[in-house]
């Protein structure tokens, strides 16, 4: 079951919406924090401030647009909030376990070098997916007339895309090749997720 066929189930059940919403809010918060962690204390930039800044208020805006369903209680990210919620909290740390050892075997990075590479890489990846996700989302919103919207976050996703590209040109001369292999990475761990989604509306 695809995304464009999920969304609209999920969204004519409010409490599902909730927790949909709630799922989103957290995977939003998992990257920001996953960023921060990455930061070196003493070069970190001002994109990676910016970024880490904007993917903590995507995690809260989201969850502020919780109280637009009728059904607005999801407190907190425990697992009756979530949907699929082993799979969605596995889903970041897993893509980036996963572009880590391919950042070793293949670059033969480590410590600081290693974690800044894994933010390029793991946070592209992620972009390119929101890139994807947001419109669809909205495009499902809008069809069923939904109080709830995700636009600010779509234009907001746009910006980082390019500024994680610009990044990626200064880390490597072959970065399309190691951002390809993260793609793939992540087109993998994504699609076990919808497939997580879709079992729970069967």
């Amino acid at each position: 079951m695809s995304l464009s066929t999920i969304l609209p189930k999920i969204i004519s059940d409010n409490q599902l919406h909730a927790r949909w919403l709630n799922t989103l809010s957290l995977m939003e918060n998992t990257g920001a924090r996953k960023i921060s962690a990455s930061e070196d204390p003493v070069t970190v930039t001002y994109i990676i401030l910016k970024h880490a800044a904007e993917e903590h208020r995507h995690a809260f805006y989201l969850k502020k647009q919780i109280e637009k369903t009728a059904d607005g209680s999801c407190p907190t990210y425990a697992s009756d909030y979530l949907l699929a919620p082993a799979y969605s909290k596995y889903y970041l740390n897993q893509l980036d376990i996963d572009v880590c050892r391919y950042l070793k075997n293949e670059l033969e990075l480590k410590g600081a070098e290693l974690r800044f590479a894994a933010y390029l890489l793991v946070t592209y990846a992620i972009e390119v997916r929101a890139d994807e996700l947001y419109p669809i989302y909205q495009q499902a919103l809008d069809d069923a007339g939904s109080k709830v919207n995700v636009k600010s976050i779509i234009l907001e996703e746009e910006g980082h895309l390019e500024e994680m590209i610009a990044q990626l040109h200064k880390f490597s001369p072959d970065w399309e090749l190691h951002a390809n292999k993260a793609v793939e990475m992540e087109t993998r761990l994504f699609n076990n997720w919808v497939t997580e989604l879709s079992g729970i509306l069967n």
